[in-house]
């Protein structure tokens, strides 16, 4: 049995929280062991409403079994009329690994959300500190 020492677990957490803020994210540790952040990718406002969407994720260390849960999400929400847009989107899905290219242009902003980019820099980060990578899907 391996017996992880406890400034693991933290270099752990150091290095995911800086792969966050190289992507934009703000970060935060809101418990030990857990490191939780959000980028607003796309943003769109004009005179009758706009448009957000927010990609969160949230990573949950285990000392005990080596193991980094993961979880993401992107929370598209709309006020009023939003702007008119040019989307172009892009969807692949191999088991429970969805990526997803999405750009937004229109009148008042934009945007473009890489969903699974971050999630596979975490993995990679996960594996190569020797612990294991579990996805969760909620």
């Amino acid at each position: 049995m391996v017996t992880t020492v406890p400034h693991q677990s933290a270099a752990l957490s150091e290095k995911l929280i800086a792969i966050a803020t190289a992507a934009g994210a703000t970060t935060s540790t809101p418990a030990p062991n857990c490191v939780e952040g959000k980028v607003t990718a796309i943003s769109a406002k004009w005179l009758l409403g706009g448009r957000r969407v927010v990609h969160t994720f949230q990573a949950m260390l285990d000392p005990e079994s080596r193991e980094v849960r993961f979880r993401e999400r992107a929370t598209e929400a709309s006020w009023g009329v939003p702007p008119p847009t040019l989307e172009v989107q892009v969807t692949g899905q191999r088991g429970a690994r969805v990526n997803q290219a999405r750009t937004d242009t229109s009148v008042g902003g934009g945007g473009r959300l890489a969903y699974g980019q971050f999630r596979e820099e975490v993995e990679r980060a996960v594996q190569e500190a020797g612990w294991k990578f579990v996805l969760t899907v909620a």
